[in-house]
């Protein structure tokens, strides 16, 4: 393994090396990720300076980036090194990952054993990105939860330790994230009188992670109020998140005075509500619409008012 001095690591940036932390926010995969991807699974093997720091060049951030879409496939992470190394096919003997992970997450929530339940899913947090763990964990966790918890007794009971432990768990990690950015946040808007809605947190979660500090309003707030929020806080776009019908009429009268302000913002409405609402609000300038979190994390990066040193989205 190369070494150079640590008096060389700036010079180095110049000549096309990068520290670990700008490689996690080029590619949206936290340090500790990549150490784990390196130390357990020799995915990735960085320049090291003298005192040990981490440098990775561009071939380095291509190889991740193949890491992150073999796993966004599915692909077991203790499978990936050989798919690049060989170019071999999975190997289809190979248990299902998701599915052990979902069934001992969903055994813990049973149980009622909290911390059973976060020692699983920081065992998948340190090997699997946030975009990687949404789509292949957590959305399919919630919709088995909600078939499970349809009139059953105890559902309430689960329900209330579930999300508890998300809301602490995203709202741990959204609030270290927003100290690592800078600029003008996102602006997360609940519009649903729910005591809890997992996907905004989610579209919060995968944001942030993707390099744009977020704020979340979580209570339902009238639509005819945001102008002051956005006025006061000045975010870089506005995401309104709603799992249940909304006022359709309300509506078309209010977001077309927040959609206005596309010009320098983009407004995207979030979750079930989008496909809802969608033959009324298609067309409706400035407006974007999106059924999921992951979605919603797709278009706003697609969008070009994410780019620039303050709306980085890559």
């Amino acid at each position: 393994m190369t070494k150079v001095s640590d008096s060389d690591i700036n010079a180095s940036a110049t000549e096309g090396w990068a520290p670990i932390r700008e490689v996690a926010r080029l590619t949206g995969v936290n340090p500790v990720t990549l150490r784990a991807w390196e130390r357990r699974y020799g995915l990735i093997v960085p320049r090291r300076t003298a005192k040990g720091h981490r440098l990775y060049d561009d071939s380095h951030v291509q190889r991740i980036l193949n890491i992150v879409g073999w796993l966004n496939r599915g692909v077991a992470v203790g499978q990936v090194k050989r798919l690049l190394d060989t170019r071999q096919p999975p190997s289809g003997a190979e248990p299902n990952q998701w599915s052990g992970m979902h069934d001992e997450m969903l055994r813990a929530i049973s149980m009622l054993a909290e911390r059973q339940l976060d020692e699983s899913f920081n065992r998948a947090l340190a090997v699997y990105p946030p975009r990687t763990l949404c789509k292949h964990l957590l959305l399919p966790l919630l919709m088995s939860l909600e078939l499970r918890w349809n009139k059953r007794f105890g559902a309430e009971l689960e329900r209330a330790l579930f999300h508890s432990w998300l809301r602490t768990k995203l709202g741990t990690r959204l609030y270290h994230s927003n100290r690592q950015h800078s600029g003008a946040p996102l602006l997360a808007v609940g519009l649903c009188d729910q005591r809890f809605e997992p996907g905004l947190w989610l579209c919060a979660w995968l944001v942030s992670n993707a390099g744009c500090p977020v704020e979340i309003i979580e209570w339902p707030v009238p639509l005819a109020e945001l102008p002051l929020a956005l006025e006061q806080i000045a975010p870089r776009g506005l995401l309104l998140y709603a799992s249940q019908t909304l006022d359709s009429n309300r509506l078309q009268r209010q977001l077309p005075r927040l959609a206005d302000k596309k010009k320098i913002m983009p407004v995207m409405l979030a979750g079930p509500a989008a496909s809802i609402h969608q033959a009324e609000l298609r067309n409706l300038p400035g407006l974007m619409l999106a059924d999921d979190p992951l979605t919603a994390l797709d278009a706003l990066q697609a969008s070009p008012l994410f780019d620039g040193p303050e709306g980085y989205m890559e």
